[in-house]
């Protein structure tokens, strides 16, 4: 077996063709010089030097060891950088699922700024909803989950990276289209558009939870599921909605935003990942996310059933 030294210290040789400077070089004495190149010599079987008192020269077999020996000393350093990448976090892949909600959200921002800090990272990214997520999160088939908490399961923890209050939603010709605020209890002749009890449940169960408060049970007259289409309803003046701060990013033409008077709970973006998971790539996206969006809460194991796609 051939040593990283002695392979070393014969490119220093070949490179000098003189032992003393070679030796000084390296740092060590020039007779242990000596020593490790006849070792060398000695394990691959041939004269690599030959040595007069007024000079030392390759021989031929020691001119196609120094080109080989170049190589072999490259791939090494490119080794040892490669790993050190690989413990930083700078190399390898990262299966992402997201909401589809966070594409007009954080998601961009922040897949952008880890691609511009990591060009060396493979990102697979999967539009999922959050029950798809968590199922592939246990499953393993994603590393990093974008979603919106709480998180029940004891095994993820999860860090809150945005808050967003809830607005609502009118079409440009309606009566309250002129205004910048509205109270809960105002709305109880409105007709709906709301996010389905069955695919949304957490906006679903926050919006019939506000309406009471207001004293009503909010007239449904259509279902959606994603954000945009509750909105192009509104935009086709279908009715009203009740709908996340995000939803301004949507710029749809028709439609006014309305903050409410009352102080109602927002909803929260998050990032989910495995508690077992140790991927220094995961730990990388992990800690660009807590530093660009300054997490509101980091929590490991809440309690929680709600789901929104």
């Amino acid at each position: 077996m051939l040593e990283t030294r002695l392979i070393r210290s014969f490119v220093h040789v070949a490179e000098e063709l003189h032992f003393g400077r070679a030796a000084q070089r390296l740092h060590i004495a020039q007779p242990a010089l000596s020593r490790q190149i006849a070792q060398l010599e000695e394990r691959l079987g041939v004269l690599l030097l030959e040595r007069t008192q007024r000079a030392v020269t390759l021989t031929a077999a020691g001119a196609a060891f120094l080109e080989r020996a170049y190589r072999i000393l490259a791939d090494i350093d490119k080794a040892a950088d490669e790993v050190k990448r690989v413990v930083a976090g700078e190399v390898g892949q990262l299966a992402i699922g997201f909401i589809h909600s966070s594409t007009y959200g954080i998601a961009p921002q922040l897949l952008r700024r880890f691609r511009d800090a990591y060009p060396s990272v493979r990102l697979d990214l999967y539009e999922m909803t959050i029950q798809e997520q968590l199922e592939a999160l246990a499953e393993r088939r994603i590393d990093i989950g974008l979603l919106r908490p709480p998180i029940a399961d004891p095994l993820l923890d999860h860090a809150v990276l945005e808050e967003q209050d809830f607005l609502l939603a009118v079409p440009g010709s309606h009566p309250l289209g002129g205004r910048d605020r509205v109270s809960i209890a105002e709305l109880s002749q409105e007709s709906f558009i709301l996010f389905s009890q069955r695919n949304s449940p957490l906006f679903y169960g926050r919006i019939v939870t506000m309406c009471e408060r207001g004293g009503f049970v909010p007239r449904l007259v259509q279902n959606a599921t994603q954000i945009h289409t509750v909105v192009g309803l509104v935009s086709a003046n279908m009715g009203v909605a009740i709908v996340p701060s995000v939803a301004r990013n949507l710029h749809m033409p028709n439609v006014r935003f309305l903050v409410f008077e009352e102080a109602f709970d927002p909803v929260s973006v998050g990032i989910a990942w495995r508690r077992d998971a140790r991927a220094p790539v995961l730990g990388a996206f992990i800690d660009m996310s807590r530093r660009g969006y300054a997490p509101l809460h980091l929590s490991k194991g809440t309690t929680g059933d709600d789901r929104l796609t």
